[in-house]
């Protein structure tokens, strides 16, 4: 992680219980207990210090954590489609059942949107099944679009008793969020192979540079700071490593070239707002049990405070040694809310909504050097979403400074505007001078 732009004292300071290296990890089953923050004007922290609330701050989870795994939601219509079957449901207004979608008037765009608002990053397959083909457990109603789409989200979808057409809709998103080896894995300080199959190490020549995560076979997601610190490089020097556990195993031609570096046109240098970088690959990566794709935050999905999330990379593991870890790390860190860490105690409102914090009051586990750039992913049933890139902080591991992370769910149009246009479209206006 990057030090903080401008140094600031802390107002008060608390006990660390235990080590404060990022890799201290915890097995899957051993979670920490979770925080529980007073809200309101002062907040009292787990220290026992007492300090003030910046105004005007939203408190991270405020709109909610959507309930089970694939939700997305327009208004009061919320989708999700069926893991066996693939078949898309919708949930109408305040009506409690889920049901099945008529194929009539359905159009590709529209799955697009859906797959887009559940957290993928594309619509990959879509047809008409054929009612006859299905298995009905309960109660046979369809939901079907009306021809009107001009009114609100919410008013196109009218229930059916049947399907005129006799077929429902069955979509399928680009696959994400999953962990083929995950069953195999014990508890331990290194990552095993598989575990995390969406990090990336992003590379200059042979030499380590930043963390990342995989989107799609093309496209990886990091942090902006890490490409403008080296803007005047070469693009051919940029690699990008996948299925990987330990750097000493790498080749230095190995990785994916990358093709093309597009910073968000809104970062900031100063305060590392807008800190968001998407990297095109010149080849597609290869998906397999270690390589796969990392699912987004679905539609106006908010993790709460107090969430408990996973960080991974190639960082320092100890502040006061200069050097990157051989074999990947993780740690789990507590989300916190963006009201407590811009409190006088933090950070005293440097905090922008563009970005959400994640770690411990006391110290014990944070990213550090080395890991900016990576992901911060949070499990949602039997899927994991990337909710944060590990962006910047007051050193690491600090009482009181826990690590700063780019807000994810605050980048989901640029994202998909990104990845949706074409080479020579107006996102190459981003791209990173290259010599």
């Amino acid at each position: 992680m990057l030090e903080k732009p401008s140094p600031m004292e802390a107002q008060c300071t608390g006990q660390s219980p235990g080590p404060g290296t990022f890799g201290a990890k915890p097995g899957d089953q051993q979670q920490p207990s979770r925080p529980d923050w007073a809200t309101g004007e002062r907040q009292v922290s787990q220290a026992g210090c007492l300090c003030s609330v910046s105004r005007g701050w939203t408190v991270l989870g405020a709109v909610g954590l959507l309930v089970g795994a694939g939700v997305g939601s327009w208004l009061l219509v919320s989708f999700r489609i069926n893991s066996e079957e693939f078949l898309l449901e919708v949930q109408l207004r305040d009506r409690p059942d889920w049901i099945l979608v008529c194929h009539e008037g359905w159009i590709p765009a529209l799955g697009v949107r859906i797959c887009r608002s559940l957290g993928h990053l594309r619509l990959t397959h879509h047809k008409g099944v054929n009612l006859s083909d299905i298995k009905f457990n309960g109660s046979r109603k369809f939901a079907q679009l009306s021809p009107r789409l001009e009114g609100l989200l919410e008013e196109v979808w009218l229930p059916r008793d049947n399907c005129t057409s006799g077929r429902v809709v069955s979509l399928k998103c680009s696959e994400c969020g999953t962990r083929p080896l995950a069953s195999r894995i014990v508890g331990g300080q290194a990552a095993a192979p598989g575990r995390w199959p969406w990090q990336a190490s992003v590379t200059l020549g042979s030499r380590h540079t930043c963390g990342g995560s995989v989107l799609a076979p093309h496209w990886v997601v990091t942090a902006a700071h890490c490409m403008r610190s080296f803007r005047l490089s070469r693009l051919s020097s940029w690699r990008v490593h996948t299925g990987l556990v330990s750097h000493s195993s790498a080749r230095p031609h190995q990785g994916a070239m990358v093709e093309r570096i597009i910073l968000h046109p809104f970062y900031s240098a100063q305060n590392h707002d807008y800190d968001v970088a998407l990297l095109r690959l010149r080849t597609p990566l290869n998906f397999s049990d270690t390589v796969g794709a990392v699912c987004l935050p679905a539609e106006e999905q908010r993790f709460p405070g107090g969430s408990q999330c996973w960080v991974s990379g190639w960082g320092h593991t100890d502040p006061s040694h200069a050097h990157n870890s051989d074999t990947l790390q993780d740690a789990v860190v507590p989300l916190l809310s963006s009201q407590l860490c811009n409190s006088s105690c933090m950070y005293s409102g440097a905090l922008t909504p563009r970005m959400l914090c994640a770690g411990y009051l006391h110290g014990r586990a944070d990213a550090c050097q080395g890991d900016s750039g990576g992901p911060l992913v949070c499990p949602d049933g039997h899927m994991w979403r990337l909710v944060g890139l590990v962006s910047w902080g007051r050193g690491c591991a600090e009482p009181n400074h826990p690590g700063v992370y780019a807000n994810m769910a605050e980048f989901l149009d640029w994202i998909h505007d990104t990845v949706q246009s074409p080479l020579d479209g107006g996102a190459a206006a981003a791209l990173m001078p290259t010599v």
